[in-house]
């Protein structure tokens, strides 16, 4: 990739109403970042609206930023893009790192909970994390209070990775600006937002796919019924990765959410060995080699107006599988694909989780 389609890249996954999903279908579709920019506007004029482009001074400036806070890019498609991460549905086109980016490469576990946790489960969250490091395993959270905070303290000498949901050059919460410059120093700081966003709270589901996906297993320590560690969990669970759970009691709120984990299939951890001994049986065949190409995405260079009208006619704000628009349209999937991707540069179309869509 040369330096010059690294920018466009990034410039691409800049601009406005570019997410994972249409990233990888303009690169599939027009072959490099620079012909799906230009392309952009015509795209968008089809789903009946318009759309800018990044502008380049400002990808520029950020570029800037980034390297003099000692940040550097992985984008999809470099060697040191971490291979488990680029298997998840959604995985972010462009990282923002700080540290060793080795330890990606390495089997990771990730560890998350509750962040009023008790301290017996902050003292077991701790000593898991040393347990796991000793077993050459790297530990990933994501820098929050409570259990996150003592996962990294834990494997901090052994190595360990935080994922946060701002920009490098933020910290949250204010306690952990100590332990976040020790992490990128000692192990690794990853990120997907470019500098000066701040934590905002529809950052953090997106931050714990990025956990899920770099881990072969993710173990809840402690957690309530709707909490985001157990988004965590759910993600790990639908890439196909381990869910493990510390069990707790059933008077403890926090311990609730782990316990109904357990109960739905989860596997029970109480050591280090526990959880070795259930990633082991991984599959290694699930995890593709080489670098994401962005082939096989379908995408149509031709759709006629009586087609998009059939696509448009399928959706709603109910959010309905792309599988199912596709089956009750009798389109291909190749025109389907690209109605979708017009109506999201439009700025009409909302994609969910799941390969769900509907309208804004």
């Amino acid at each position: 990739m040369t330096e010059r389609e690294r920018f466009e890249r990034l410039r691409l996954i800049r601009s406005p109403r570019i997410g994972p999903v249409s990233y990888r279908q303009l690169l599939a579709r027009f072959g490099s970042a620079g012909e799906a920019l230009r392309a952009i506007p015509m795209l968008a004029e089809r789903g009946g609206g318009r759309a800018s482009v990044a502008d380049a001074g400002a990808v520029e400036r950020e570029i800037a930023t980034t390297r003099a806070l000692g940040g550097r890019y992985l984008l999809m498609g470099d060697a040191d893009y971490p291979v488990l991460l680029d298997q998840m549905e959604g995985a972010p086109p462009a990282l923002i790192v700080r540290g060793d980016a080795a330890l990606a490469a390495r089997p990771c576990v990730a560890i998350v909970g509750a962040r009023n946790a008790s301290a017996a489960a902050c003292r077991f969250a701790r000593s898991l994390a040393q347990d796991l490091g000793q077993r050459e395993a790297v530990v990933v959270s994501g820098l929050a209070r409570g259990i996150d905070t003592e996962a990294h303290r834990g494997s901090i000498d052994s190595g360990t990775i935080g994922v946060i949901a701002c920009g490098i050059d933020m910290v949250f919460p204010p306690e952990n600006a100590g332990l976040q410059e020790e992490v990128a120093q000692r192990g690794l700081l990853v990120t997907e937002h470019p500098p000066g966003v701040q934590p905002l709270a529809r950052h953090f589901p997106a931050r714990n796919r990025i956990i899920a996906g770099l881990a072969l297993g993710t173990v809840v320590v402690e957690a309530a019924p709707k909490s985001g560690s157990l988004i965590t969990a759910r993600l790990a669970g639908e890439a196909g990765r381990e869910v493990m759970a510390v069990p707790g009691s059933p008077i403890d709120p926090r311990a609730q959410g782990c316990n109904l984990l357990i109960r739905e299939g989860a596997t029970l951890i109480q050591t280090g060995a526990d959880v070795m001994e259930a990633i082991g049986g991984f599959d290694p065949r699930m995890v593709r080699q080489e670098s994401f190409d962005f082939v096989g995405e379908p995408v149509s260079s031709d759709v006629a107006e009586q087609e998009r009208a059939v696509v448009i006619g399928l959706l709603g704000p109910s959010a309905v599988p792309v599988d199912e628009l596709i089956r009750l349209s009798g389109l291909s999937p190749a025109v389907v694909q690209t109605v979708l991707l017009e109506l999201e540069l439009a700025g009409s179309l909302e994609r969910h989780a799941g390969g769900r869509v509907s309208l804004r």
